[in-house]
């Protein structure tokens, strides 16, 4: 069999093949990881066949869609995934055939209600319902403590103690555990009575996920992430640094117009000489009456350049194709000094 984990910070993903066919899976990605997921590929000499989520994340991005569209091939999730761009939906007790291995599924809620284990061979992949010396947590959507002891005590904790534990997250370094070790010193575990297990489930005082409600939403819908929108103006919108700004303004470039897309107290307080003031909320309802000639080069700021650097993605897939961007935002062209103008502009 062909291993190989993936660690990003704490997130962990397993890039998982047979070595005769070199068909593989891979488990859990993290979306910041794709190129290293392809070089992975290539490197090992293995077709990725199958993208596997375990449950849906809550505290990382998932690569499976992003990497779903660019490979063509399914994404696959617990057939109890909210998730709308799943391809292949699998139950408890079946299996993904990955040459002459066989990934069987065991469905593991608790931590989500979609949560699943995949046994290969020696390994079991538990994604976050047992971690090394822990388990997952049960206050998030569909987090159920009762579920979670089910799927514990009745399910995982029975399988041959000598596998091996490979689960979706671990920060302290460690590459893997068994159920044996597990069952033995995992301080969770040793709440081997139901009310007993529930209680402390439920008196777990958590900090919440970074971004929760953005991995969520996007994880559960397939939508975009604010980094991905923002990556994907970055690579269609052409930047203006602040000396070019500054000598254009100061020569009274006729055919360039300034367009500041903040707010208008954030306007007033300062801007670039000459600049107009066209919220980016406002945008697409005022385009035609405020801006009326396509053939005009518009250059959008705000504070930190992201806003205007959609707005200007915006623009150019409105049809105005000279549209770019400032690099580096009213924020940077205040602290180099250059002039301002404050209040509305005649």
């Amino acid at each position: 069999m062909i291993f190989v984990q993936i660690a990003t910070g704490g997130c962990q993903s397993y890039l998982v093949g047979c070595g005769e066919t070199r068909a593989a899976a891979l488990i859990d990605p993290e979306l910041s990881q794709i190129d290293h997921y392809l070089a992975l590929a290539a490197q090992e000499g293995v077709r990725i066949r199958y993208l596997i989520d375990t449950h849906t994340h809550a505290d990382h991005f998932s690569a499976t869609k992003a990497l779903a569209q660019q490979m063509k091939v399914p994404v696959v999730m617990h057939r109890a995934s909210p998730a709308p761009f799943v391809d292949m939906r699998l139950g408890d007790g079946e299996m993904v055939v990955l040459g002459k291995l066989r990934l069987q599924v065991i469905h593991t809620p608790g931590h989500t209600a979609d949560s699943m284990c995949l046994q290969v061979e020696d390994r079991l992949f538990t994604g976050d319902t047992l971690l090394i010396g822990g388990t997952g947590r049960t206050d998030l959507p569909s987090g159920d403590p009762e579920a979670l002891y089910d799927s514990l005590f009745n399910r995982v904790l029975t399988l041959d103690p000598s596998l091996k534990v490979n689960p979706a997250h671990d920060y302290k370094g460690r590459t893997h555990s068994t159920i044996a070790d597990e069952i033995a010193t995992n301080p969770r575990l040793q709440k081997r009575e139901r009310e007993a297990f529930v209680e402390m489930m439920r008196s777990l005082s958590l900090t919440m996920p970074t971004h929760v409600t953005e991995a969520l939403r996007t994880n559960m819908s397939g939508g975009k992430t604010v980094a991905r929108l923002l990556a994907e103006a970055t690579a269609a919108v052409p930047f203006m640094s602040l000396v070019e700004l500054k000598a254009r303004v100061e020569a009274r470039e006729d055919n360039l117009i300034v367009l500041d897309v903040r707010e208008r107290d954030a306007y007033e307080a300062g801007h670039v000489p000459g600049a107009r003031l066209l919220p980016r909320g406002q945008l697409e309802l005022r385009v035609n009456q405020d801006l009326p000639d396509p053939t005009r080069r518009i250059l959008t700021c705000c504070e930190l350049g992201y806003i205007s650097t959609l707005a200007a993605s915006t623009l150019r897939d409105m049809g105005f194709l000279h549209a770019v961007a400032l690099d580096g935002g009213m924020k940077a062209w205040r602290e180099a000094g250059y002039p301002l103008n404050t209040g509305r502009e005649a």
